[in-house]
């Protein structure tokens, strides 16, 4: 009755539209009230959940990027994609793509991503006679790459969730290869498409113009390297790289690019405040429903159950994305991680699924989910810009959707593809 209290609540909130940090806390007062529990025991589980020290890398991450997204370099990055990958079929579409993968190393936000290129480039491709709905659709499952590559918050996300013993450094890591995949999967989907409907290319500007516009972003994209090189080497942890990129991004933006000014990095400060708050709120109300799912012993229950389902390692895995899909239908990727990391690692790790491997998995599961309606804010954001209704989208996104299912079900079922930075670094 208290496990079915505690999901039947969390559920009909959700389902009633309440946003999911309430719903979360709601659900767990009700259950600590059922089970006549100290209700100071919310207050320290909720004190508890923002305490970890490694979560304070995640709102100067949020600044470091708005500063750079504000400071001139997604304009720099866009142009040296369009330098690269223009003249291929569907152009602008594969430089939305590429700059995804870019910009995504700058910000590590999906909706950053799609806020700051689609902005850019949807308008551009509408403009140059692309559909919108394809403007659109490009623009929104491109931005998955930036859920995989450093300084993805969500990665930081799990690492607090799993409460020690991996290493951010090799979460950065282990993500990268499946985020160079899931660019490559989309830009040839791209084409695909194009080719069917007939778009052109981007002329070659020249190789001279592909070194100028490289040696312009060069600065944006050296803040990837600060903040990778820097962990990985054991130079800063992962609160010194977000606390060193904050003073990069101001240092790139106001003395390199000289495009920052006062409004824009007010708005900068503001946005990633509230962008924080929210976050924090939910890691603090997913901190309590997390503690009460071990205290109802559900991790456990959910090892048994999964055990007589499916006999090995991969018929789990694929349960556990099936599961994980369905979720990310309704439930944004934070609390998705925070909620199910304690529920699915300990499944995955009977199994012999290394959490690197498994976190790769849960942060792409989830992020498909935010493409897909009925909750997924990416695709809330894509559309607004582009100026269509959600439902002319989903007609012609599943090209694009069943490719990033096909990178799904390639890393989930190829550990090494995410395994094999992390032990190249380490050895």
């Amino acid at each position: 009755m208290d496990i079915f209290l505690l999901f039947g609540v969390f559920m009909l909130l959700l389902l009633l539209g309440v946003p999911v940090a309430y719903s979360l806390a709601a659900a767990a007062l009700v259950v600590l009230l059922y089970l006549d529990l100290p209700s100071i025991v919310l207050v320290q589980q909720v004190g508890a959940g923002i305490g970890t020290a490694s979560l304070i890398a995640i709102p100067l991450f949020i600044f470091a990027g708005e500063l750079m997204m504000r400071g001139g370099i997604s304009d720099r990055l866009i142009s040296l994609a369009a330098a690269l990958v223009g003249r291929i079929r569907g152009g602008l579409g594969q430089v939305s793509i590429l700059s995804s993968l870019f910009f995504g190393g700058v910000s590590g936000s999906a909706i950053a991503d799609v806020s700051a290129v689609g902005g850019t480039m949807i308008p551009q491709m509408v403009n140059r006679g692309y559909d919108r709905d394809f403007a659109v659709n490009v623009s929104i499952t491109a931005a998955l790459v930036a859920l995989l590559v450093p300084p993805s918050h969500n990665l930081i996300l799990y690492s607090a969730a799993v409460g020690g013993g991996i290493s951010i450094a090799d979460l950065f890591a282990a993500g990268i290869v499946p985020a160079v995949l899931m660019t490559v999967v989309l830009m040839f989907t791209g084409y695909l498409v194009a080719r069917r409907r007939g778009y052109g290319t981007e002329p070659f500007p020249g190789m001279r113009a592909v070194l100028v516009r490289l040696v312009a972003a060069l600065p944006g994209l050296g803040l990837v390297a600060l903040i990778f090189v820097g962990i990985r080497a054991g130079i800063f942890t992962a609160v010194e790289s977000a606390a060193m990129a904050v003073l990069y991004a101001l240092l790139v933006t106001i003395a390199v690019y000289r495009m920052m000014r006062w409004k824009a990095f007010i708005g900068a400060v503001a946005h990633a405040a509230r962008t924080t708050g929210v976050i924090l709120f939910v890691i603090a109300t997913a901190a309590l429903f997390g503690w009460l799912l071990a205290y109802l012993e559900v991790p456990a229950a959910a090892v048994e159950l999964l055990q007589a389902l499916a006999d090995n390692r991969y018929a789990v895995l694929l349960l556990i994305v099936l599961i994980l899909l369905l979720l990310g239908t309704f439930m944004d990727l934070a609390p998705m991680i925070l909620i199910c990391t304690p529920i699915f690692l300990p499944v995955a790790k009977a199994f012999g699924v290394d959490p690197l491997h498994f976190g790769t998995v849960l942060v792409l599961a989830g992020g498909i989910g935010l493409v897909t309606p009925p909750v997924g804010s990416v695709l809330f954001v894509g559309t607004a810009i582009g100026k269509i209704g959600i439902g002319e989208s989903m007609k012609s996104i599943w090209p694009f959707w069943l490719a990033a299912i096909a990178v799904l079900l390639l890393v989930t079922l190829f550990p090494q593809l995410s395994l094999w930075l992390p032990a190249l670094f380490r050895g």
